[in-house]
């Protein structure tokens, strides 16, 4: 019956109709049958003994004329057919309560916005060496903070979109022996997955560049951003999957989708590191690279400056 109520579904309103007869009609039954057996319980209490004699008054007493049987009252029997009634009344009424709990628990729910993700408390743990060495270098949970701002989803060109993660780590770039610092954060939504990170080593944007194109980097191109050297570039992410019938031994790194990257120096004498803002999408769309410049020209100002030791 709440099925065909709340979902108008005839089929669960025909069986729970069939249901609730069959209920009323059982309950006629049991009351019919309990009338019976006291009915049946009161004639053995009057009915004459076995041997159709009655007993012998006491011997040389005066036989006295035994009052006049006072009849009993007859014991007033619920009508059945008001039991089944009340007992469908009942049963209806349960379900008209659930019903009317669950339409308004899903109005409620409907009135509130659902609450974008936000980062994850700050711990306070010891920090990589590389942190330490590093003239005021980020945290990753301050990049998170940075990155996940309230018009993120605005500047991918995906306004109403509401972040489902946010994170941030403390990482050393690799094949460094952890001696260089590089934090990063990212934001992820429906359709586009954010990042940002900052490599606080001593390699300058042309430099970068030159590395870029003896990689597997392609569509590069240098350009000024919030007033830096900078450079595009695209590339494949890496994808790591974990096969769950094999013990939940990750498997080969594998290509995930292409990512477009704008890598900005982090100072304008370009003396050496730069951020990275990357964004990719497991549709395998890539927004247009004004998206990216966007981006840096409006998270890179609310991070203090750190230059490159």
């Amino acid at each position: 019956m709440y099925l065909a109520f709340d979902d108008h579904d005839k089929v669960a309103a025909g069986l729970g109709l069939v249901f609730l007869v069959f209920t009323a009609i059982r309950i006629h039954t049991v009351r019919v049958a309990l009338r019976a057996r006291r009915t049946l319980g009161r004639q053995n209490l009057t009915a004459t003994p076995a041997d159709g004699t009655a007993a012998d008054p006491a011997p040389h007493a005066q036989a006295e004329p035994a009052p006049p049987p006072v009849p009993s009252a007859p014991e007033k029997e619920p009508n059945a057919w008001g039991q089944a009634i009340a007992a469908v009344a009942v049963v209806g009424a349960l379900v008209g309560a659930v019903w009317a709990s669950s339409h308004l628990q899903s109005d409620g729910a409907g009135d509130s916005t659902p609450k974008a993700a936000s980062c994850p408390a700050e711990k306070h743990t010891e920090l990589p060496k590389a942190y330490t060495e590093t003239s005021r270098a980020a945290t990753g949970d301050e990049l998170c903070k940075a990155l996940n701002r309230p018009d993120l989803a605005q500047l991918l060109g995906t306004p109403g979109e509401i972040a489902t993660s946010a994170s941030g780590t403390n990482n050393t770039a690799p094949l460094t022996g952890e001696k260089v610092a590089q934090p990063e954060a990212e934001v992820r939504f429906k359709t586009y997955t954010a990042n940002l990170s900052v490599t606080y080593n001593k390699m300058p944007i042309n430099r970068y560049v030159k590395l870029m194109e003896f990689g597997n980097e392609s569509n590069i191109k240098t350009l000024k951003a919030f007033g830096r050297p900078s450079a595009l570039y695209t590339d494949h992410t890496m994808a790591i999957r974990i096969g769950l019938g094999d013990g939940g031994s990750p498997r080969p790194v594998e290509q995930g989708p292409l990512a477009r990257t704008l890598a900005v120096a982090l100072d304008p004498m370009d003396r050496g590191g730069y951020y990275e803002v990357t964004v990719w999408s497991t549709f395998g769309t890539l927004p247009d690279d004004s998206v990216l410049i966007g981006m840096a020209e409006k998270i890179l100002p609310t991070l203090p400056e750190r230059a490159a030791r």
